[in-house]
């Protein structure tokens, strides 16, 4: 870094000499991903339903900008604004999901999408992030201050979550949440007694939805039993990665994007393998891991509980809606549509995915400590690290 650069007090370069370059350039690379994988799938489906050839190219580079953006210009927030966004987000998008059981748009027999003009709106997927970040400051709050029944408040919106998600029906999306919740929970300092009873309770809940939910029962028994339904799509998957081998068959050379009709979506991974083959597959998922294992490790060296609490829920829900979407297209889990993070289609995913690493990236900013204590670190180490605190 020059000289000038060093002594530039813009907002823009606190932020890049702050901000984890590290976690910024592997999204920078599943983005890039994102673009070309587009290229590759999206003609073919949009031909298929009679658009534009170009349709899903040029709406998903719109997405991705906007994605960018919003990921940049949440990083430079403050910890404060992070934790007010987190607030008042939550409640928005627990009104705006509950605004699609009324007047949402219905799609394979769910309602989860709002209609827009240029778009439609998933508002359960803003869910995520937001919610993330306002358990943390409850649980923070109920060990700070013990007036506030953080704990209790914190089950009183997940319950409410839990009702809407349920009723739409999204056990998908449900299941990132609570998993999201008990994470945090459990590194809050969860007594072992309620850790084990909140295992039971999520066995307990996935039978629920086995028994209640036919079309839950159906995707489990048809990962039960091969032999038995319509395996039509994961059959098709996993036959491209086969077909594509180490090295693929080549740019615009994959067939499975004919056949399937979410190849640019929930299936985006098998053009991958396909197109491309099983190394740049791999390097995909070595990316996704490097931006959660790094996070993570972070986490070690930090001391503000808000901050453990918040990055923490954040990146599990991101690595777990990433393990969701290629465990599905690798049939290691029942099939599930949750896309894959800045590489399938979709406007709501992206935007939120962008919300969920921004706010990783303002969390985990190098930030200074106080100007009187700067003062005195300068009058005896003018470029000592120790002025630079987590």
């Amino acid at each position: 870094m020059s000289k000038s650069s060093r002594i530039d007090n813009s907002r823009l370069a606190q932020w890049w000499r702050s901000v984890d370059h590290w976690t910024l350039g592997s999204v920078g690379l599943l983005i890039g991903f994102g673009y070309i994988l587009m290229l590759a799938a999206s003609p073919a489906v949009a031909q298929r339903i009679g658009a534009s050839r170009d349709m899903f190219i040029f709406k998903q580079i719109v997405f991705l900008s906007v994605a960018a953006l919003v990921m940049i210009y949440t990083s430079m927030l403050s910890i404060k604004t992070v934790r007010l966004l987190g607030i008042l987000g939550s409640l928005i998008a627990i009104a705006a999901t509950a605004f699609t059981l009324v007047h949402g748009i219905e799609i394979k027999g769910a309602r989860r999408w709002i209609a827009l003009p240029f778009m439609s709106v998933q508002p359960s997927e803003f869910l995520k992030p937001f919610f993330a970040i306002m358990t943390a400051w409850l649980l923070t709050q109920w060990k700070m201050r013990f007036y506030l029944p953080g704990i209790l408040i914190t089950f009183g919106f997940y319950g409410v979550i839990l009702f809407l998600l349920k009723s739409q029906p999204d056990i998908g999306m449900l299941t990132v949440i609570t998993a999201v919740l008990f994470t945090q929970l459990f590194i809050n300092g969860l007594n072992l007694f309620w850790v084990f009873s909140a295992l039971g309770g999520m066995v307990a809940a996935f039978v629920g939805a086995y028994m209640a939910f036919p079309h839950v029962r159906s995707r489990i028994e048809r990962f039960i039993h091969p032999n038995v339904g319509d395996h039509y799509q994961i059959d098709i998957a996993l036959r491209a990665f086969g077909n594509g081998g180490l090295m693929g068959r080549g740019p615009g050379e994959g067939r499975v994007k004919d056949l399937l009709p979410d190849a640019h979506a929930d299936f985006v991974l098998a053009v991958a393998g396909e197109e491309f083959g099983m190394i740049i597959c791999m390097l995909i998922i070595l990316i996704f891991c490097f931006i959660v294992v790094r996070t993570l490790l972070k986490m070690i060296r930090e001391e503000n509980p808000f901050i453990i609490l918040a990055t923490s829920g954040l990146i599990t829900g991101f690595g777990l809606q990433a393990f969701i979407n290629m465990g599905s297209t690798l049939h290691l889990i029942p099939t599930k549509g949750m896309t894959l993070p800045f590489i399938s289609y979709g406007g709501s995913s992206a935007i939120s995915v962008a919300l969920t690493i921004g706010l990783v990236l303002s969390l985990t900013r190098r930030r200074l400590q106080q100007p009187e204590f700067l003062e005195k670190q300068h009058s005896i180490q003018p470029f000592s690290k120790r002025s630079l605190v987590r």
